[in-house]
């Protein structure tokens, strides 16, 4: 059963809210796959360290992925006056998206289905 009014409920799930700077990219146009090969590179490492390695990587997700980083940082340094030499990213991760189905013509009328995955990149940062 409950355990508790419904609003006594809303408040206790608040009061836990993280306050860690983060910054979200919804529906972006690449696959979990693709984007977490990035993500695995900068994980736990310092935004400097991370930024470097994101402006150097030729796949296509590291350009979003360092817009992402920049956005983190900003967020941080504005938001919660944090200092940006002292910031590491704590958490970064892809969530599956939306995925849009394209249809492409073959021989003898069949059609072969052409999924284009997006997805949800969230990067959180942390003060050391």
């Amino acid at each position: 059963m409950a355990k508790g009014h419904r609003s006594q409920i809303k408040r206790e799930r608040n009061e836990v809210k993280d306050t860690r700077p983060s910054a979200k990219l919804s529906y972006a146009r690449v696959s979990v796959q693709k984007a977490c090969f990035v993500l695995d590179a900068i994980r736990g490492k310092d935004v400097e360290t991370a930024l470097a390695i994101v402006r150097y990587n030729p796949r296509y997700a590291s350009s979003l992925i360092e817009k992402l980083l920049k956005s983190a940082v900003a967020n941080a340094e504005n938001n919660n006056g944090m200092k940006a030499e002292n910031l590491y990213v704590a958490e970064c991760y892809a969530n599956k998206g939306p995925t849009m189905k394209r249809i492409h013509p073959r021989a003898q009328g069949r059609a072969y289905r052409i999924e284009k995955r997006t997805s949800h990149i969230t990067v959180v940062l942390d003060e050391r």
